[in-house]
């Protein structure tokens, strides 16, 4: 449901009653008719945020729903936020952050078979999208609320422009020595962690800090475990 202008009402609305690939489609369908797609570079690609942000919101809906509750999933789009409500057989109440996430596949069946059409990825990885794509939306983060009827919140504003305001600065608010650190993931300087924290001047321990900031912040990811892995950078 669109709800900018009518607020008591709708300005647009589509009733889904059909299959999970063909609800898929219409959701997304909708999302893209009815919200901004903005400027925005992953690395030297190009990147819709839109259609990034509206598919983990419509995949959550779809994939973790309460089949047997009579509770009208719902994709409203507003001025101010977008949101989701789902029945939901939660296994806790409460928000869930990058924190806290302990994945928990309600229907993993459905799961699964999402993930071998290329529809989600790994279980939990639709949070962290939220919030990295949410930030570079928006500005802000989204909410996510599990308890009996599951919501994500997804704060809008027309205005906002990470690509704009990165080009002011480039680095956003990261300290000095944060900024040394991504610097160096980006070039590959070095190949242990060890090494990074000797030549930048700090501790193994403050070098852990600020990658797990700049990972909860979206902007590096790790590739592999721990032991053979790497970071890299997402933006």
């Amino acid at each position: 449901m669109l709800r900018k202008v009518n607020l008591d009402r709708f300005d647009d609305r589509l009733v889904v009653e059909t299959n999970l690939i063909e609800s898929y489609d219409l959701l997304m369908g909708f999302a893209k008719k009815n919200l901004p797609d903005k400027f925005h570079m992953e690395g030297d690609k190009t990147i819709s945020l839109r259609d990034k942000i509206a598919r983990e919101m419509i995949v959550n809906t779809l994939m973790h729903r309460e089949f047997s509750s009579s509770f009208i999933a719902k994709f409203v789009i507003e001025k101010d936020r977008m949101y989701i409500e789902n029945a939901c057989r939660a296994s806790k109440a409460g928000p869930i952050t990058l924190s806290n996430l302990k994945p928990d596949p309600k229907n993993p069946i459905i799961a699964a078979f999402f993930r071998n059409i290329g529809y989600s990825d790994v279980l939990g990885s639709g949070t962290r999208n939220l919030y990295r794509y949410v930030r570079s939306y928006s500005g802000k983060d989204p909410e996510i609320i599990e308890d009996d009827i599951f919501k994500i919140i997804v704060p809008l504003d027309d205005n906002y422009s990470a690509d704009m305001l990165g080009r002011e600065k480039p680095y956003g608010d990261l300290l000095p020595i944060e900024i040394e650190v991504y610097k160096a993931i980006g070039e590959g300087r070095y190949t242990t962690a060890e090494k990074m924290a000797a030549s930048l001047g700090t501790t193994g321990r403050n070098l852990r800090r600020i990658t797990k900031k700049l990972e909860d912040n979206g902007i590096i990811r790790r590739e592999g475990n721990n032991r053979t892995g790497k970071w890299e950078l997402v933006r």
